[in-house]
């Protein structure tokens, strides 16, 4: 999450900004213009896949007969990611062949892994982006009526510090970040963009051919799934944030046999409800089913009265330990697998471990549905 974002703006009312795809395909127009022009540009307007123009403005602007570059600050509008303020720049060189090439240079990633949508080896230039930088490459040699081949390579100079803030390197994508964005926008507070990184992930661990995913709440519970599954590759830890649902199910199409859930009492004892989407603000806990699973592990009548007057689920998790009912959790992750697997229509294994602030474990289940 970025320290930029205030909760208490309407999403309805917030500027929404630029992916980089939009600024890499911007810049890459601009500088192909001064490169047959032989004038500076100042401003790049280009059609989105959201469906409208937006100009951009560029900055850093030179050429040569042979070369010429030019640079955009990206814009993530009202819900800042790892990206923004980032330079985007477009290098641009006539070939002696026929064709536009397209590569990464300096800070964008390069792929290592399968299971990507860009082939091993290649820069981290996803489909659509690369579409619409060759789009603009195509119109403007066309408009200009020139027949000559072409390259563009897209730079970010900070991309290989950015990088570290983001998933890239898990996902097997090393030396920077990637130009994305399948309409052009960043639309704030928006969850689309989380969820394809978890489906994304997941799809790199199918390629590494494992079968058994952890999904995480976070990292914290991440860094003590970590630890407690220490057989495991890198690839099959995968954080899900809020959309446990959303990724069981992902998790499930994609061919896991077995997904472990690790995580915490507040967002688990929703999960164990069967509530699938776990944000503070999607669904409150339940202390009522709290307090008749405690009755469940052999909680006396009091503890049941001091859970329903808890204030939150750690709060329960701290009187159930102080009354020294540990089955109270192994019941409670039953719970979750078994909605997890109600969720999902069954089919393979599912594994709950829940775990304190600090990384003991609490409880555990497995069913094999």
């Amino acid at each position: 999450m970025s320290d930029f974002k205030d909760p208490e703006k309407d999403p309805k009312e917030m500027r929404h900004g630029y992916t980089t795809g939009a600024c890499a395909a911007a810049v890459t127009k601009g500088a192909v213009t001064m490169l047959i022009t032989g004038q500076f540009v100042y401003q790049s307007e280009i059609w989105l896949p959201a469906g409208f123009f937006h100009q951009f403005d560029l900055i850093e602007s030179e050429f040569t007969a042979d070369m010429a570059q030019c640079a955009t600050i990206k814009d993530a509008g009202d819900d800042p990611d790892a990206t923004h303020k980032a330079k985007i720049v477009a290098t641009v060189t006539w070939t002696q062949g026929s064709g536009i090439e397209l590569d990464g240079g300096i800070g964008v990633g390069r792929v290592t892994k399968p299971g990507l949508p860009v082939p091993v080896g290649e820069a981290a230039i996803n489909p659509i982006p690369r579409k619409m930088i060759l789009k603009e490459v195509e119109q403007v040699l066309s408009e200009y009526g020139v027949d000559k081949g072409v390259r563009v390579v897209i730079a970010v100079p900070d991309g290989e510090e950015i990088a570290k803030k983001t998933l890239n390197a898990r996902l097997g994508i090393i030396g920077g970040i990637s130009i994305l964005g399948t309409r052009g926008i960043v639309v704030p507070f928006s969850t689309s963009a989380y969820k394809a990184s978890v489906v994304q992930a997941i799809q790199v661990a199918k390629a590494a051919e494992y079968k058994h995913v952890v999904l995480t709440t976070g990292g914290s519970s991440e860094k003590y799934a970590m630890k407690l599954n220490p057989e495991l590759k890198e690839e099959s830890f995968i954080q899900m944030g809020d959309f446990v649902g959303f990724s069981l199910k992902h998790a499930k199409r994609l061919g896991m046999n077995k997904i472990s859930l690790v995580g915490m009492m507040g967002k688990f004892s929703k999960v164990a409800q069967g509530v699938m989407m776990v944000h503070s603000k999607s669904a409150a806990v339940d202390f009522g089913f709290l307090a008749g699973v405690a009755k469940e592990a052999g909680a006396s009548h009091e503890l049941q009265t001091s859970i329903l007057e808890a204030n939150t689920g750690s709060h329960v998790s701290d009187i159930v330990i102080e009354a020294g009912i540990r089955e109270f959790f192994d019941k409670l992750c039953e719970y979750a697998c078994r909605h997890s697997l109600e969720h999902i229509g069954g089919g393979l294994a599912i594994e709950t471990v829940l775990v304190t602030m600090k990384g003991d474990v609490l409880g555990r289940a497995e069913i094999n549905g």
